[in-house]
């Protein structure tokens, strides 16, 4: 099954012990390192798992280029920028309004069991393939040229999340901002807003609701929506013109970005730890704030009760899979990107398993915040019904959270300041990685290109873009992009890269890969995940929502006619990437082997596909080769290829 020699059955305890790599391949010339006394190296080669210079950070060969490709300056700031990444506003922002529009304690169980088999199993194998390789979430497709498409069509679904994103940090600057006034300027009603506007302040605890009909709005959902956004009740007069404060906001929100960039991966990882860490120092005291008011249990009770018929509704399943899809960031191309600057032999197992269980945390521990501060507010509409309490949709954390800040009686401008620094924060560390990806793949195809003109670009441009969401109408612009062209186009092309690398790459080579790598066995969890379970489940969702599509609303609003037809060709132009870079990978290949050799040849690995390091790299192509021959004499029919691919 395996080319290995029985010299490696210790490689099952998970260190990092590569030795079959140097027991494999008898090499004249070699000589056992003195650090790792199992692994054969080259002179003058490092050991898998190390630099040059024997230590984490350094400079590493680029992918087939001989350019000199940076690293992490130590394995720390990588795994503190994954967690900066998959850790943030996708956590905070998107989770607990989806939990809400999908029955609270409903949607949490089909969320774990989709964390379990397609975000876990994707966040592990994108981590691999980009640590693997030392690729760019476009060049790692060398491994198949011809899917290379799904790279590009993956970037352009980050580009559009990463203007939207910034928005975002727009909006949390813009309270931050308001969070030194006196008084907090969403805690009390303005006359305007008339007799249904409930005010979020304390005082209002002392008012008796005995003679209360109806379910109030509070102050801070009015402010949010009145005041903060502008917004209005349709486009179909336009979008209106940008907010000059949020213009300012986000002009520095993408300035913050561009000097955090300013140096790649150098700077960005000093940054990490700040970016990852402080957000979880504000979330605990919001946490005992939260379950400290009045009707808090039945909100958190709300939100982990199961409902178990709910789990038969595909519409909760497809909302866990986008969810999954946003809060760990991947399938769009971020977590290749940051594992590609890692030195070859880090123990990213480790790290998968840390990030992913650690993003589980703060979604769970965000939704028990987020629904404490709902049961709150249904205690004081004097209704059991947590669902009808408040509006959901993106703008949940920005009426829900300065509510429960609002209630504050004790100098509620500090906990203000302090929740909405962490917003930011949370939304930089996100917004950094998503850069950093367009970035890298800027700097793939054009490498004499500066560092800093890149990311100056990246910051101009999505600026400007940017400012499309700061209008009245920006709302509905970012309902319809996030679906059209980012959640749909990711689930499509997840499918894709699932099926290239599970398939036309392998999933046996790919293991191989892991214990060339790493010198550890892949689970049999991780096998049949990455070949059946995971593309399957995909697939499913995919079908249920072509089968059960209706024209996207925002609110209770209709787009027009023209506006989905906008919305349609640009998902068909995400995921037509695919079509589009397959016809140049195929021209590519020599022509005497013909149309149909030209299309096979271009599903096979490049040439230089392997380790960047040219020692390394060539020590790998023995290792496959060996193991080629071995599968000479296996059978050939379809089902043995198959079980062969999984269980081999």
């Amino acid at each position: 099954m395996d080319t290995t020699n029985n010299n490696n059955n210790n490689s099952n305890n998970g260190h990092l012990n590569p030795a079959f790599v140097g027991s494999t391949v008898s090499i004249p010339g070699a000589y056992k390192s003195k650090d790792h006394p199992n692994i054969t190296t080259h002179k003058g080669e490092r050991p898998p798992g190390g630099s040059s210079s024997g230590q984490p950070g350094g400079v590493e060969a680029g992918a087939g280029q001989g350019k000199p490709r940076p690293t992490w300056n130590s394995d720390l700031q990588f795994l503190m920028s994954c967690i900066a990444l998959s850790v943030g506003l996708g956590n905070v922002w998107r989770f607990p309004f989806t939990a809400l529009e999908n029955g609270g304690g409903a949607f949490v169980i089909p969320y774990l069991i989709v964390l379990i088999l397609v975000g876990k199993p994707v966040y592990y194998m994108e981590m691999l393939l980009g640590q693997f390789s030392s690729r760019g979430s476009v060049k790692v497709y060398d491994f198949s040229p011809i899917m290379r498409g799904i790279g590009y069509g993956q970037v352009l679904a980050t580009g559009i999340v990463t203007t939207y994103y910034a928005t975002l940090m727009a909006l949390t600057l813009r309270y931050f901002v308001d969070s030194f006034y006196p008084t907090l300027p969403w805690s009390y009603c303005r006359p305007e807003w008339g007799s249904d506007c409930l005010d979020s302040g304390p005082q209002q605890q002392e008012v008796s609701l005995a003679n209360t009909t109806g379910v109030r709005t509070t102050s801070a959902e009015f402010y949010f929506t009145n005041i903060i956004l502008r917004e209005k009740a349709s486009i179909d007069d336009g979008i209106g013109y940008p907010s000059w404060s949020l213009a300012v906001s986000l002009a520095i929100a993408w300035i913050i970005i561009a000097a955090i960039l300013f140096k790649g991966v150098k700077s960005s990882g000093k940054a990490s730890y700040f970016l990852a860490l402080f957000p979880y120092v504000v979330m605990f005291v919001l946490l005992v704030r939260a379950l400290s008011l009045p009707g808090a249990f039945d909100g958190v009770l709300y939100f982990l009760r199961p409902q178990w018929h709910k789990l038969l509704e595909p519409q909760v399943w497809y909302a866990a899979v986008t969810q999954v899809f946003f809060s760990l960031a991947i399938c769009f191309g971020n977590i290749i990107m940051y594992a590609s600057y890692n030195r070859f032999g880090h123990n990213i197992y480790r790290d998968a398993n840390i990030v992913t269980t650690l993003d589980t945390f703060t979604s769970l521990l965000s939704g028990v915040i987020i629904f404490g501060i709902l049961g709150n507010l249904a205690y004081e509409n004097n209704t059991t019904d947590i669902s009808s309490v408040v509006n959901g949709g993106p703008g949940l954390a920005f009426i829900s959270y300065p509510d429960a800040i609002a209630k504050f009686k004790v100098l509620p401008q500090l906990f203000s300041v302090l929740f909405f620094l962490m917003l930011f924060v949370l939304g930089i560390g996100s917004n950094v990685g998503m850069a950093s990806c367009l970035s890298t793949v800027i700097k793939d195809q054009f490498v004499n290109l500066k560092n800093w003109v890149i990311v100056i670009g990246i910051a101009v441009v999505g600026y400007f873009l940017g400012l499309l969401y700061i209008t009245p109408g920006g709302q509905f612009v970012l309902n319809l992009l996030d679906f059209y062209g980012a959640t749909f186009v990711a689930l499509v092309l997840a499918i894709f890269e699932l099926v290239a690398i599970g398939w036309i790459y392998g999933v046996k080579r790919l293991c191989r890969d892991v214990e060339f790598m790493l010198g550890i066995k892949t689970s049999l969890y991780y096998r049949i995940c990455w070949a059946v379970i995971t593309p399957l489940m995909m697939f499913t969702i995919l079908i249920y929502t072509l089968v059960l599509y209706e024209p996207l609303k925002y609110k209770n609003y209709t787009y027009q006619p023209g506006v989905y037809v906008f919305g349609w060709c640009l998902t068909a132009f995400g995921v037509c990437q695919v079509l589009f870079w397959a016809v140049p990978a195929v021209r590519a290949q020599p022509a005497e082997l013909g149309l149909w050799g030209r299309i096979r040849k271009a599903f096979e690995p490049l040439p230089n596909w392997g380790p960047s390091d040219p020692h390394t790299l060539k020590r790998y192509q023995l290792f496959v080769q060996e193991g080629n021959v071995s599968a000479l004499f296996r059978r050939s029919s379809i089902w043995h290829r198959i079980y062969d691919n999984i269980f081999g």
